[in-house]
């Protein structure tokens, strides 16, 4: 037996049974060709690795990298909180959610 079949075996990588995973993942963009404006808002929240849970932010413009900010709470309640603030902010500026691509 090699090293790598060793460490394969002794590192188990499945996610911990006893932990609740609750993940939302929602996608938005605001598109106007008549001002060239093409920018996605990505919210995400779901659980770190120390327990607690995280508010994942990423916006840009489509087709580019964009930016990132993750926001870090106590309990998931206060992240999905700030996720529907966030949200309504977003709805407010014109945003809507992103269709399906076939």
């Amino acid at each position: 037996m090699d090293f790598a079949q060793r460490r394969v075996r002794r590192f188990d990588m499945s996610p911990p049974r006893s932990i609740d995973i609750d993940q939302i993942h929602i996608v938005l963009e605001r598109v106007d060709p008549a001002e060239n404006m093409a920018r996605y808002y990505v919210l995400s929240v779901g659980p770190t690795l120390f327990g607690n849970s995280a508010l994942v932010r990423e916006w840009g413009r489509i087709g580019s990298r964009g930016r990132r900010r993750s926001e870090f709470f106590d309990q998931a309640a206060e992240a999905r909180v700030a996720l529907d603030t966030w949200l309504a902010r977003k709805t407010r500026r014109g945003y809507v959610a992103r269709r399906m691509r076939p």
